[in-house]
């Protein structure tokens, strides 16, 4: 005869419910982790202090600082690209419309009538140095040699057309009227009280048209490109100048990026590296005012030439 059994039920474990816990609380903290990685990841492109990729425009992009500034900049996670550009007229243009993310080629003069003209807002970011700006001929060795009725040439942009006049005059070749200002043009010669006659090119021509005229004012970065010295200079402006102040030249940027902490990082680099700042030297022939300006001293030297740029 068979026996019938009853069925027992396999026995419930006590660690099941916490077997389950445990994994629950496990996929949790993956999910938390996740979810940390991706806002730290996110933090820190925001701070833009790891990895950046910063663009930065200039004319004479092959000076040997750059790259050493490159090297430099990478070392503290600023991964740097310096494009170079062939005239004065291009690297505003390319940051304002955001093909770059910061350019440096000018003093404040130039940037603030580029502002005017174009009712746009760049500022600057930090300065670099004061470059005297010097008159140089293949056919004379002293201004004195320059005969009356001679040709002298000298950059057509507003900014350093007015300071070209300006080194001619305290050389005794023209007469400005009421004195001359930075907002001299040609058409404020004195004729009849100056020497020589003035023509104005593009600065990128200045050193080529040496063979045609007595002299030119050459801008700095044209200088050793047209196998000039710096050292030959008949005359140069003072850049010890108090007035000197809104011929910085300057690390310019958007308005809206003015506070960029990967941007600033950049400036501060090229300001406090030796290396870099002697290629400036190596490269002006050492002809350069190294100068640190606090951002809102050039901020208002720029708001005060803006003005009187618009006043004209």
């Amino acid at each position: 005869m068979s026996e019938n059994h009853p069925q027992i039920a396999p026995p419930t474990s006590r660690r099941t419910p916490l077997l389950i816990g445990i994994a629950v609380l496990a996929v949790l903290a993956v999910v938390a982790g996740l979810l940390l990685t991706r806002d730290g990841d996110e933090a820190g492109a925001a701070g833009g202090e790891e990895n950046a990729k910063v663009v930065l425009g200039t004319v004479g992009a092959s000076d040997p600082y750059w790259q050493v500034l490159v090297d430099e900049a990478e070392k503290e996670g600023i991964d740097l690209e310096v494009k170079d550009f062939a005239d004065y007229t291009q690297p505003n243009p390319a940051l304002s419309e955001g093909e770059l993310d910061i350019n440096q080629f000018q003093h404040i003069v130039y940037l603030a009538e580029y502002n005017v003209a174009n009712d746009d807002d760049l500022v600057p970011l930090g300065s670099t140095a004061i470059y005297p700006l010097g008159l140089y001929s293949s056919k004379v060795g002293s201004v004195d040699e320059i005969e009356d009725g001679d040709t002298v040439v000298v950059p057509d942009d507003d900014s350093n057309q007015a300071r070209g006049l300006l080194i001619l005059q305290s050389a005794g070749l023209i007469t400005l009227k009421d004195g001359g200002s930075i907002y001299s043009t040609l058409a404020d010669i004195d004729e009849s009280a100056s020497r020589v006659k003035v023509k104005a090119i593009k600065a990128d021509l200045t050193p080529t048209s040496l063979p045609d005229v007595a002299a030119a004012i050459v801008n700095n970065d044209f200088v050793e490109k047209a196998g000039l010295e710096f050292e030959d200079a008949l005359a140069t402006d003072d850049p010890e100048d108090p007035n000197a102040l809104p011929y910085v030249n300057v690390f310019a940027v958007k308005a809206e990026d003015r506070d960029d902490p990967t941007l600033q990082k950049l400036v501060k680099i090229y300001q406090d590296t030796q290396s870099v700042l002697d290629g400036v030297q190596d490269v002006s022939g050492g002809t350069a005012q190294l100068v640190k300006i606090p951002q809102d001293d050039l901020q208002a030297s720029l708001d005060d030439v803006e003005a009187d740029t618009a006043a004209q």
